[in-house]
């Protein structure tokens, strides 16, 4: 597995916490350091695109929302949604990361984390988001 990949896992891991337990941020990357160890590039991957997300949520929030009929967030698993942030956010705002990695990277956490249906419904919403605020975006 590669050091990114494991990023992935600690941010959504962390994500999960603020949004399900309700604990803050700091609190639960500190507390994921001291108990599991993580390779320090993995977590300092972690950390960027959880602060991301953290500094992002508001837009991430509204764009997903957009994107996924049918279901408003507080409906989505905690899971789901958390990986639609991590994705959105990489799509929006790390130009630095290929698109379809950040899509496919997202359907693989939907695998590992979500239920069986997850990592259909994960791909659909990133697809289009993608293609409509990312490649529509362009020029625009």
């Amino acid at each position: 597995m590669g050091l990114r990949h494991r990023g992935r896992q600690i941010a959504l891991q962390v994500l999960y916490q603020w949004d399900v337990a309700g604990i803050s941020l700091e609190e639960a990357l500190s507390g994921y350091l001291k108990h599991l160890n993580p390779p320090l590039e993995a977590f300092a991957f972690a950390r960027e695109l959880v602060e991301g997300v953290r500094d992002k949520r508001e837009i991430l929030d509204e764009i997903i929302s957009r994107y996924s009929r049918n279901w408003r967030l507080e409906r989505m698993l905690a899971t789901d949604r958390n990986i639609l942030r991590l994705g959105t956010y990489e799509l929006l705002f790390r130009p630095d990361i290929p698109p379809r990695v950040t899509i496919n990277e997202a359907v693989e956490l939907a695998k590992e984390f979500g239920t069986e249906d997850s990592p259909a419904f994960v791909n659909g919403i990133l697809d289009a988001i993608y293609h409509r605020e990312v490649e529509g975006g362009k020029g625009s």
